[in-house]
């Protein structure tokens, strides 16, 4: 773990390069100590139908949603999603430079008894991290 959902209004397909970001998020991600690698998912997940602000379609939206297994201290989380929360911000400047987008992050913990997990990503890794 961790796993990056991000939410998007569909007003955004065209605008921005969805793929693109998924895989800034994950590059990110990777780079922070707490995240191991061969846990780290990233998906995007378009939101069809949308009412925003004052109603104008013009709006639009990425909401994402870090959920992580629990026991990092509070620091080190508050650390991750600011680091990523930045280069999501990074990211879109271009496109919130001419669009109206709003822009949100959560990080929350999951309860490892209630959230089994099983996998053989780490045997297909590169460098068997």
């Amino acid at each position: 773990m961790p796993h990056f959902q991000i939410e998007y209004s569909a007003n955004l397909d065209q605008v921005i390069d969805m793929g693109a970001l998924c895989e800034t998020i994950r590059a990110e991600a990777s780079l922070i100590d707490t995240f191991p690698t061969a846990g780290i998912r990233v998906r995007a997940i378009r939101v069809d139908h949308v009412a925003m602000a004052d109603g104008n379609p013009k709006h639009g939206f990425i909401d994402l949603s870090i959920r992580l297994r629990e026991g990092r201290p509070q620091d080190v989380k508050q650390s991750a999603v600011e680091q990523i929360f930045d280069v999501m911000k990074q990211f879109m400047a271009p496109a919130m430079a001419t669009h109206s987008i709003a822009l949100s992050a959560e990080m929350r913990d999951i309860d490892a008894n209630l959230s089994p997990k099983f996998g053989n990503v780490r045997d297909h890794l590169e460098d068997n991290a």
